[in-house]
């Protein structure tokens, strides 16, 4: 994908993205990528103040239900968790 997307397609996963099962990540793997994931600026919470555990088991049950999707950038080497809806708007069959 270019940088040349539409505002509403900006959060479209980059080409070459894969989704990854969480349940084959080990427990300290998957803990590790929760923790970063909820620790970035711009993880929005709302009013509400939860703690480092209440939010990482939030995005966890969100794994868990099949609600959010574990991605991996092979070209960046970095993970990000996506909405599956999100993706699956974007034409991702998951």
């Amino acid at each position: 994908m270019t940088n040349d997307l539409p505002p509403q397609l900006d959060d479209a996963p980059e080409e070459g993205v894969i989704a990854v099962p969480y349940q084959q990540l080990s427990r300290e793997a998957l803990d590790a990528i929760l923790e970063d994931f909820v620790g970035r600026e711009g993880t929005d919470y709302g009013d509400y103040q939860f703690s480092l555990a209440d939010k990482k088991a939030q995005v966890l049950a969100q794994l868990e239900s099949g609600q959010a999707t574990l991605l991996f950038d092979p070209v960046q080497q970095t993970c990000h968790i996506e909405m599956t809806q999100v993706l699956k708007q974007h034409g991702w069959h998951l």
